[in-house]
């Protein structure tokens, strides 16, 4: 229970807080003030007077010269300080040094290399090397071999070879088509797969040379 006190208005005495009255008969009086607040300005004096030693390390740090840390060091502190636990301080890294055979750009992929390039190969340059040149060579190279970039579908498409559209008009056909799972990395054929045409993104029609050698096709897309 709670009673709230009423000061004299006539003796001067200053009016007092709210009592609290334990189920078991003790009063507490006022728990606000029986303590300093750990968490306002009282609550600072414990630490600018470094009176508890876990509290000053949590608020000001620890010296990390104690630690065996050599801050004025010219070298490197991570090449011999391990951590604050360790018995002994890091070994030196060995001095490793890159033979001159390696230390060398390597050539660019020339437009003439992707025709002797194999079909799978050709799909791993198109899917790793998204916004590089050869992304562009690569995909002119699969339009070439009569392969067409599906939009939806995020993948290459193909006429299966030896095949004839089951149905067609300027909008679609359907048919027999292989597509390039990037799932499994391989080409699967699906029977009867409708193929709208403004699903296929436009052919990059690269400049040519002349025929390239080694180039593989199976069939037609559109």
């Amino acid at each position: 229970m709670v009673f709230l006190g009423q000061g004299g208005q006539g003796n001067g005495a200053a009016p007092q807080g709210p009592s609290v009255t334990s189920p078991g008969g003790s009063n507490r009086g006022n728990a606000a003030n029986a303590s300093p607040d750990r968490f306002g300005l009282l609550g600072l004096l414990s630490v600018i007077r470094m009176t508890d030693p876990d509290l000053t390390t949590l608020a000001l740090g620890t010296d990390l010269t104690t630690l065996g840390l050599h801050l004025n060091s010219p070298e490197n502190v991570y090449r011999t300080f391990a951590s604050p636990w360790a018995d002994a301080p890091l070994r030196p890294e060995p001095d490793f040094k890159v033979p001159a055979c390696y230390m060398h750009n390597p050539p660019r992929l020339r437009p003439g290399y992707f025709g002797k390039f194999q079909q799978e190969t050709l799909f791993y340059i198109f899917y790793s090397m998204p916004g590089d040149e050869a992304q562009l060579y690569a995909a002119d190279e699969l339009a070439a071999r009569k392969w067409g970039f599906h939009k939806e579908l995020k993948t290459w498409i193909q006429r299966a070879r030896d095949t004839q559209p089951l149905e067609k008009s300027q909008s679609h056909e359907r048919g027999a088509f292989i597509l390039f799972d990037t799932g499994s990395w391989e080409c699967i054929r699906k029977n009867d797969f409708v193929l709208y045409y403004d699903m296929l993104e436009r052919a990059p029609n690269l400049p040519r040379a002349g025929p390239q050698p080694g180039s593989q096709s199976q069939g037609s897309v559109g």
